[in-house]
Protein backbone atom coordinates (compact mmCIF):
# COMPACT_ATOMS: atom_id res chain seq x y z
CA UNK A 1 0.00 0.00 0.00
CA UNK A 2 0.73 3.45 -0.74
CA UNK A 3 -0.01 7.31 -0.54
CA UNK A 4 0.66 8.48 -3.71
CA UNK A 5 3.52 11.11 -2.60
CA UNK A 6 6.31 10.20 -3.98
CA UNK A 7 9.83 10.20 -2.18
CA UNK A 8 12.47 10.96 -5.11
CA UNK A 9 13.03 10.84 -8.97
CA UNK A 10 15.26 7.68 -9.50
CA UNK A 11 17.24 6.71 -12.99
CA UNK A 12 16.86 3.67 -14.43
CA UNK A 13 20.22 2.04 -14.97
CA UNK A 14 20.13 -1.20 -16.77
CA UNK A 15 17.31 -3.02 -18.29
CA UNK A 16 17.48 -6.84 -19.32
CA UNK A 17 14.40 -7.80 -21.39
CA UNK A 18 13.28 -11.59 -22.34
CA UNK A 19 9.87 -12.34 -23.78
CA UNK A 20 7.46 -11.72 -20.69
CA UNK A 21 9.63 -10.32 -18.56
CA UNK A 22 12.06 -7.38 -17.87
CA UNK A 23 14.84 -6.89 -15.10
CA UNK A 24 15.18 -3.26 -14.21
CA UNK A 25 17.71 -1.55 -12.22
CA UNK A 26 16.72 1.85 -10.80
CA UNK A 27 19.26 4.42 -9.44
CA UNK A 28 18.26 5.92 -5.94
CA UNK A 29 19.34 7.17 -2.82
CA UNK A 30 16.13 7.96 -0.35
CA UNK A 31 14.40 4.87 -0.78
CA UNK A 32 17.53 2.63 0.16
CA UNK A 33 17.31 3.96 3.62
CA UNK A 34 16.51 0.68 5.40
CA UNK A 35 15.82 -1.13 2.51
CA UNK A 36 15.36 -5.13 2.33
CA UNK A 37 14.82 -7.81 -0.31
CA UNK A 38 11.69 -8.43 -0.45
CA UNK A 39 10.43 -4.84 0.55
CA UNK A 40 7.80 -3.04 -1.91
CA UNK A 41 8.88 0.06 -3.83
CA UNK A 42 6.38 1.86 -6.48
CA UNK A 43 7.77 2.81 -9.65
CA UNK A 44 5.73 5.00 -11.87
CA UNK A 45 2.81 3.59 -9.84
CA UNK A 46 3.70 -0.38 -10.15
CA UNK A 47 4.50 -2.00 -7.18
CA UNK A 48 7.41 -3.86 -7.22
CA UNK A 49 9.17 -6.30 -5.24
CA UNK A 50 13.08 -5.51 -4.17
CA UNK A 51 15.12 -8.76 -5.43
CA UNK A 52 18.60 -7.09 -4.98
CA UNK A 53 20.11 -3.82 -4.10
CA UNK A 54 23.47 -2.04 -3.27
CA UNK A 55 24.58 1.34 -2.13
CA UNK A 56 23.70 2.70 -5.43
CA UNK A 57 20.13 1.45 -6.40
CA UNK A 58 18.13 -1.61 -6.39
CA UNK A 59 16.83 -3.86 -9.04
CA UNK A 60 12.97 -5.42 -9.30
CA UNK A 61 11.86 -7.49 -11.72
CA UNK A 62 8.06 -7.09 -14.19
CA UNK A 63 6.68 -9.84 -15.43
CA UNK A 64 4.32 -9.65 -18.39
CA UNK A 65 1.06 -9.26 -17.20
CA UNK A 66 2.64 -5.90 -15.34
CA UNK A 67 4.76 -4.88 -18.78
CA UNK A 68 0.61 -5.37 -20.32
CA UNK A 69 -0.83 -3.32 -18.15
CA UNK A 70 1.41 -0.17 -17.33
CA UNK A 71 4.23 1.72 -19.19
CA UNK A 72 6.95 -0.40 -17.92
CA UNK A 73 8.11 -2.14 -20.92
CA UNK A 74 8.96 1.33 -22.92
CA UNK A 75 11.63 2.86 -20.58
CA UNK A 76 14.63 2.90 -21.35
CA UNK A 77 18.08 3.39 -19.64
CA UNK A 78 18.60 7.28 -18.36
CA UNK A 79 14.99 7.38 -17.82
CA UNK A 80 13.48 9.06 -14.75
CA UNK A 81 10.90 7.11 -12.51
CA UNK A 82 8.63 8.35 -9.51
CA UNK A 83 9.51 5.86 -6.85
CA UNK A 84 7.59 5.22 -2.75
CA UNK A 85 8.12 3.06 -0.35
CA UNK A 86 5.18 0.57 0.78
CA UNK A 87 3.19 2.67 3.52
CA UNK A 88 4.17 1.86 7.24
CA UNK A 89 1.86 1.42 9.81
CA UNK A 90 1.53 4.77 11.59
CA UNK A 91 2.88 6.87 8.77
CA UNK A 92 1.22 9.80 7.53
CA UNK A 93 -1.69 9.38 4.70
CA UNK A 94 -0.92 12.87 2.99
CA UNK A 95 -2.24 11.54 -0.30
CA UNK A 96 -4.68 8.58 -0.47
CA UNK A 97 -4.78 5.18 -0.52
CA UNK A 98 -3.05 3.85 -3.58
CA UNK A 99 -2.67 0.16 -4.41
CA UNK A 100 0.42 0.09 -6.60
CA UNK A 101 -1.81 -2.06 -9.10
CA UNK A 102 -2.15 0.09 -12.26
CA UNK A 103 -5.06 0.10 -14.09
CA UNK A 104 -4.42 1.17 -17.40
CA UNK A 105 -2.29 3.83 -19.41
CA UNK A 106 -3.32 7.27 -20.24
CA UNK A 107 -2.51 9.79 -22.76
CA UNK A 108 -1.25 13.23 -21.88
CA UNK A 109 -3.51 15.14 -24.84
CA UNK A 110 -3.22 18.90 -23.36
CA UNK A 111 -0.46 20.25 -21.40
CA UNK A 112 -1.64 23.95 -20.41
CA UNK A 113 1.37 25.97 -18.45
CA UNK A 114 0.68 29.45 -16.98
CA UNK A 115 2.70 31.03 -13.91
CA UNK A 116 1.70 29.03 -11.06
CA UNK A 117 0.39 25.85 -12.85
CA UNK A 118 0.45 23.74 -14.77
CA UNK A 119 -3.09 21.34 -16.31
CA UNK A 120 -2.72 18.53 -17.97
CA UNK A 121 -5.63 16.77 -19.69
CA UNK A 122 -5.43 12.76 -20.32
CA UNK A 123 -7.31 10.59 -22.41
CA UNK A 124 -8.68 7.28 -21.07
CA UNK A 125 -9.74 4.08 -21.58
CA UNK A 126 -13.66 3.91 -22.57
CA UNK A 127 -13.29 0.84 -19.43
CA UNK A 128 -11.39 2.96 -16.46
CA UNK A 129 -14.09 6.35 -17.33
CA UNK A 130 -16.83 5.20 -15.01
CA UNK A 131 -14.03 5.05 -11.89
CA UNK A 132 -12.77 8.88 -12.91
CA UNK A 133 -14.68 11.32 -10.81
CA UNK A 134 -14.92 14.98 -10.32
CA UNK A 135 -12.93 15.83 -7.24
CA UNK A 136 -12.53 12.32 -6.75
CA UNK A 137 -8.59 10.75 -6.58
CA UNK A 138 -6.88 9.43 -9.42
CA UNK A 139 -2.88 8.40 -9.16
CA UNK A 140 -0.93 9.53 -12.01
CA UNK A 141 2.57 7.88 -12.40
CA UNK A 142 1.91 6.85 -9.00
CA UNK A 143 1.06 10.58 -8.02
CA UNK A 144 -1.45 11.30 -5.91
CA UNK A 145 -4.15 13.70 -7.32
CA UNK A 146 -7.61 15.50 -7.60
CA UNK A 147 -9.81 15.02 -10.53
CA UNK A 148 -10.64 18.76 -11.56
CA UNK A 149 -12.76 17.69 -14.57
CA UNK A 150 -14.07 14.53 -16.60
CA UNK A 151 -15.89 13.67 -19.52
CA UNK A 152 -16.89 10.53 -20.98
CA UNK A 153 -12.99 9.68 -22.12
CA UNK A 154 -10.80 12.36 -20.85
CA UNK A 155 -10.30 13.90 -17.30
CA UNK A 156 -7.75 17.32 -16.68
CA UNK A 157 -5.64 17.49 -12.78
CA UNK A 158 -3.56 20.57 -12.04
CA UNK A 159 -0.04 20.51 -11.12
CA UNK A 160 1.76 22.30 -8.65
CA UNK A 161 5.40 23.83 -9.17
CA UNK A 162 6.15 21.34 -6.05
CA UNK A 163 5.07 18.54 -7.57
CA UNK A 164 6.32 19.43 -11.07
CA UNK A 165 9.80 19.77 -9.35
CA UNK A 166 9.83 16.26 -7.53
CA UNK A 167 8.40 14.02 -9.77
CA UNK A 168 8.76 12.84 -13.37
CA UNK A 169 5.37 15.19 -14.75
CA UNK A 170 7.87 18.16 -15.10
CA UNK A 171 8.85 15.88 -18.38
CA UNK A 172 6.03 15.10 -19.75
CA UNK A 173 4.59 16.00 -23.07
CA UNK A 174 1.46 15.72 -25.70
CA UNK A 175 1.63 12.26 -26.56
CA UNK A 176 3.28 10.66 -24.02
CA UNK A 177 1.94 7.87 -21.86
CA UNK A 178 1.23 7.21 -18.09
CA UNK A 179 0.37 4.77 -15.46
CA UNK A 180 -2.80 5.42 -14.46
CA UNK A 181 -4.85 3.52 -11.09
CA UNK A 182 -8.21 4.58 -9.98
CA UNK A 183 -9.80 5.33 -6.66
CA UNK A 184 -10.10 1.66 -5.25
CA UNK A 185 -13.11 3.11 -3.57
CA UNK A 186 -14.27 2.95 -6.67
CA UNK A 187 -13.68 -0.39 -7.39
CA UNK A 188 -14.92 -1.86 -4.52
CA UNK A 189 -18.58 0.09 -5.32
CA UNK A 190 -18.42 -1.67 -8.65
CA UNK A 191 -18.10 -4.96 -7.21
CA UNK A 192 -20.64 -4.15 -4.77
CA UNK A 193 -23.30 -3.64 -7.21
CA UNK A 194 -22.34 -6.65 -9.27
CA UNK A 195 -23.93 -8.86 -6.54
CA UNK A 196 -26.53 -6.86 -6.24
CA UNK A 197 -26.34 -4.01 -3.54
CA UNK A 198 -28.03 -1.50 -5.04
CA UNK A 199 -26.65 1.52 -2.58
CA UNK A 200 -29.06 1.74 -0.54
CA UNK A 201 -28.35 1.28 3.48
CA UNK A 202 -31.56 0.23 4.90
CA UNK A 203 -31.77 -1.33 8.30
CA UNK A 204 -32.32 -4.98 6.77
CA UNK A 205 -29.42 -4.38 4.90
CA UNK A 206 -27.19 -3.28 7.71
CA UNK A 207 -28.04 -6.62 9.37
CA UNK A 208 -27.24 -8.41 6.72
CA UNK A 209 -24.22 -7.07 6.74
CA UNK A 210 -23.12 -8.31 10.40
CA UNK A 211 -24.19 -5.23 12.16
CA UNK A 212 -26.87 -5.14 14.81
CA UNK A 213 -28.37 -2.13 17.14
CA UNK A 214 -26.91 -2.04 20.37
Amino acid sequence: MFTGIIEEVGKVQRIERRSGYQRTTIKAVRVLDGVKLGDSISLDGACHTVVEFDQNGFTVESVDETLRRTTLGKLQIGDPVNLERSLKLGDRLDGHMVAGHVDGIGTVIRRSESADNVVFELEMSEKLAPYIAEKGSVAINGISLTVVSVTSRTFSVTIIPHTLSVTTLAHKRIGDVVNLEVDMIARYLERLTQFGYDGRLTEAKIKEMGYEQQ
